[in-house]
């Protein structure tokens, strides 16, 4: 019964220290090194521990196939409602999908004047789940890079948006689709009750649905829509990630890339897990970074007494301690 953990790269803890009992953990751990991941949607660490053919994170047929049963034979597309925010420098990403709180009669209502508008180009657009939008395209369409909407938030829209030739056609759609939602009366009902209104599309995750997905995990629990929707064709368990370990004592991963205080990973997960693995509750406990670092703890490491403990991330990600 093995646990790991997805972290980000050990660069982004800075200096924080790590707790005793962690530093001399990882010190004794066996380690590894994999490539590190350079994309900013972390597909090179997902790709280590869901294997999905085609390669690529085609999240939008592999979400619509979870909700809807009918991702097969289509390229898909999602296009998720956003809010985004005019300033002085252009416009700014702020909020989407489930965090704008749209029920499903909302969704109804925004979708009925763009219906006409995605089907006139040959793009049926529908919402089976109120925060998740979907546009259908024909097989072999070709599709620009999209930004996914979390990389995307908080930054200039503008700076997001698909190059070249084939995004200028989307860009321009967006345009249109932004123009009906500014006058969409729903928009004027959510401002008065102090709401963001819905007043542009996301577009992104585009693919076709994997010929399979396969994981070596009972069990996942991410945020990641990415993970979960991928995950979910694997037979996995997926679940959305707890507060803290949970104590379960079965294969499981738990996806841990947002994490940035080093204390309340403490707190919450390594000191709890580190215990149940002195204990002989697990059989080993893994460390997996976005830099491609990954530790392997055991509780027959605890002879390696002669280890230096590593005082940070910043300490481990120089030492050559294998």
């Amino acid at each position: 019964m093995t646990i790991t953990l997805l972290l980000p790269a050990r660069e982004r803890f800075g200096g924080q220290r790590l707790s005793p009992a962690t530093g001399k953990a990882l010190a004794r751990a066996d380690r590894s090194q994999a490539a590190a991941d350079p994309s900013i949607d972390g597909r090179a660490q997902i790709a280590r521990v869901l294997d999905v053919l085609p390669r690529g994170l085609p999240v939008a047929a592999a979400a619509r196939q979870r909700d809807a049963g009918d991702a097969i034979n289509a390229v898909w597309l999602r296009a998720d409602p956003a809010y985004v925010q005019p300033d002085i420098n252009g416009a700014r990403l702020l909020s989407y999908g489930q965090a704008l709180g749209l029920t499903a009669a909302d969704a109804a209502e925004l979708l009925r004047p763009l219906k006409p508008l995605f089907g006139d180009t040959g793009f049926p657009i529908d919402a089976p789940v109120p925060s998740r939008w979907y546009l259908r395209l024909p097989p072999g369409a070709k599709l620009p890079e999209f930004t996914s909407p979390e990389q995307a938030l908080g930054a200039d829209m503008f700076d997001q948006l698909p190059e070249g030739n084939e995004g200028r056609r989307w860009r321009a759609l967006l345009s249109e689709a932004q123009v009906v939602l500014h006058n969409h009366p729903l928009n004027a009902r959510r401002i008065a009750a102090g709401l963001a209104p819905v007043n542009s599309l996301w577009f992104w995750g585009a693919g076709v649905l994997p010929d399979h997905v396969r994981t070596r995990f009972a069990r996942i629990a991410s945020d990641d829509e990415a993970v979960t929707a991928l995950a979910a064709l694997s037979g996995a368990q997926v679940d959305t990630r707890p507060m803290s370990w949970p104590g379960n004592a079965e294969d499981a991963l738990f996806d841990l890339r947002d994490g940035r205080d080093l204390a309340l990973l403490e707190r919450d997960w390594f000191a709890p897990l580190l215990a149940a693995l002195a204990k002989g509750q697990l059989d080993s406990v893994q460390f997996d970074f976005a830099d491609g670092a990954r530790y392997d703890l055991a509780r027959s490491q605890r002879w390696r007494f002669w280890r230096k403990p590593l005082h940070s991330f910043v300490a481990a990600a120089g030492s050559s301690a294998a």
